[in-house]
C-alpha cells in the first residue's frame, strides 16, 4: 500500500511508511521543507491513546537539507496520528501537517 504525502501547501510536506502494519512497526517519516530563512525547527509526533513519541530537530535556515528522514522503531499497536510540525524564529508554528497511521497487534486486533 502506498501513502500519499500529505502537504501543508509548499513549505511542508510528509509521507509515512507504512499506514497499515502488524506490531512492532517500524514507522519511516519522510519530510519536504521548503528551504526557508525563517525555518528553525522541526518536531514530529506519532501519538495513539497509549503511545508516544516525539522528535524535535534544529534546521539551518535556508542552509538546511530539504528531506529529513525519522525513525520510529517498535511501534506498538494502536491508530496514529502522527504529526509534523515547522517552527520559526521564536517558536512560532509556519507549518504542519498530520497523517494517520494504523499499527495493528497480533491477530489483526
Amino acid at each position: 500500500m502506498i501513502a500519499l504525502p500529505a502537504g501543508a501547501g509548499d513549505k511542508l510536506a510528509m509521507r509515512v511508511s507504512p499506514a497499515f502494519s502488524y506490531e512492532p512497526a517500524n514507522l519511516t517519516i519522510q519530510l519536504s521543507i521548503e528551504p526557508d530563512s525563517d525555518n528553525r525547527a522541526i518536531r514530529v509526533v506519532a501519538e495513539s491513546e497509549e503511545f508516544y513519541r516525539g522528535s524535535e530537530v534544529e534546521l539551518d535556515a535556508d542552509r538546511a537539507p530539504r528531506t529529513s528522514v525519522f525513525r520510529y522503531r517498535s511501534v506498538p499497536a494502536g491508530h496514529y496520528e502522527v504529526r509534523s510540525v515547522l517552527l520559526g524564529p521564536r517558536g512560532q508554528e509556519r507549518a504542519m501537517v498530520s497523517q494517520t497511521v494504523t499499527v495493528l497487534g497480533a491477530g489483526g486486533r
